[in-house]
């Protein structure tokens, strides 16, 4: 690979490290047909940032402090080889593949380390609900205009993400994403933080301060909570997506605003713009493509893949393996959610911390996510004797879990030695290598 290429594809890159030849060939043919650019340390420079490293146990000891910090580590190991699954380095993700490689489960890890950032790991839009394939068929739409973008939704639901993927998608995702809320800012502020100013502008103005529009230049501009902006201020708005023109306050030099804009409401602003509150001119010009968020309560079968992505984010720090069981998701599925995605998710980063390596169970959740009428013991004991709950459940998702469960105890129990595992579990050794293979 050459120089240029490696510093194009940076972000996307995986280091490929094997003490076998043969195997190491056979990584490099699999990692570049799935797409990605494979480095060579050896006649290429290491790049800043890359995807991933994938080596086996052996190579990692050799490169020793050649291994970038906060980079996910895919160990190369064999079938039932518990002591390949040590810590490597305590700064980063460690996910076994075993060996022979499955196409599949190489692509699926090689696609979550490119959205791992330490602990501000890329996030995707999750969900395989109708409505948010809808939503997520409207950004690759609209990602490669220009065209302005309003987000509508509950708070909670996502709208920054929403206007993070446009921006990652289109032709600006090397320049600046820049956020501002415009709720958040005085009135009296507000202008000065989108446009800047110059010293001496106005008291407390000690030195000259670019605005928003200047920092998001050549990039996005999202405004979150658009229909909280003064008035005043909203007028001032207008003319620079009108001209994409400004000033800075207390300049009288005007400056071109090359930036693609996303703005994002949680409030209705056509019944704003009818009482007044919003003015309507400034509403059309934000309208031109609208994306409504909706609302975690309409969409409850996406629980369980948020659920795995936002513990994904949870692992990264202390490596936390938290699973719930298919009582406590039942459970879930039946709250309103009021706050939604992000209000699952502050019980994600709660329960990793009550549980950091166990499985969550109804009894284990906060009381408000049982429900009024959820009797936990009956709960427990109607799944534990195979009865059917009430509420009903998915039977092949809730067998799945169980098995999973299952044999991550025994092997919490058994020391991570897969045969005695495999005698608890009553079964063959080689059933289960299977059966942790195939998860």
């Amino acid at each position: 690979m050459t120089d240029k290429n490696v510093a194009k594809d940076a972000r996307h890159a995986v280091w490929v490290m094997h003490t076998d030849s043969s195997q190491l060939a056979d990584l490099r043919h699999r990692i570049e047909f799935l797409d990605y650019p494979v480095i060579d340390v050896d006649t290429d420079p290491l790049p800043d940032r890359i995807a991933a490293i994938v080596a086996d146990r052996a190579s990692l000891d050799a490169a020793g402090d050649k291994l970038p910090a906060d980079t996910p580590i895919l160990l190369m190991r064999d079938a039932g080889d518990v002591d390949a699954l040590l810590p490597v380095l305590d700064s980063a993700p460690v996910w076994p593949v075993e060996q022979p490689v499955r196409r599949s489960r190489l692509a699926h890890l090689l696609e979550q380390a490119g959205r791992y950032r330490g602990n501000q790991r890329r996030q995707r839009l999750t969900g395989s609900s109708a409505s948010i394939a809808y939503v997520r068929g409207l950004i690759e739409q609209v990602a490669c205009f220009d065209t302005n973008v309003l987000v509508n939704g509950e708070s909670g639901t996502g709208k920054e993400l929403v206007a993070r993927t446009i921006h990652d998608l289109s032709d600006r995702a090397d320049g600046p994403f820049v956020p501002v809320n415009c709720g958040a800012i005085p009135a009296e502020l507000l202008e000065s933080e989108l446009f800047g100013h110059e010293k001496g502008a106005f008291t407390g103005a000690v030195a000259t301060r670019n605005g928003r529009f200047e920092l998001a230049e050549g990039g996005t501009l999202f405004l979150d909570e658009i229909g909280d902006m003064p008035m005043p201020m909203q007028v001032k708005l207008l003319r620079v997506l009108q001209e994409r023109r400004f000033e800075r306050v207390g300049s009288g030099e005007t400056r071109t605003a090359n930036v693609r804009i996303v703005a994002a409401t949680h409030r209705d602003l056509q019944q704003a713009v009818a009482e007044g509150r919003f003015r309507e001119d400034l509403y059309y010009r934000l309208n031109v493509f609208p994306i409504d968020m909706p609302p975690l309560r309409k969409r409850l079968e996406d629980i369980p893949g948020l659920l795995a992505e936002l513990l994904l984010g949870s692992e990264s720090g202390a490596q936390r393996k938290l699973r719930l069981q298919p009582c406590a998701l039942a459970a879930l599925a039946q709250y309103a959610w009021p706050g939604n995605v992000r209000e699952l998710g502050n019980l994600v980063e709660r329960l990793a911390i009550l549980h950091p390596t166990g499985i969550v169970t109804v009894a284990d959740l906060p009381d408000k996510f049982r429900g009024a009428n959820v009797d936990v013991e009956a709960i427990d004991a109607e799944t534990a004797a195979g009865a059917l709950p009430e509420q009903g459940i998915a039977l092949k998702d809730y067998l799945r879990d169980l098995e999973r469960s299952l044999i991550e105890s025994a092997l919490a129990r058994a020391d991570g030695v897969v045969a005695r595992a495999a005698r608890l579990l009553n079964m063959r050794r080689t059933t289960l290598v299977e059966k942790l293979r195939a998860a």
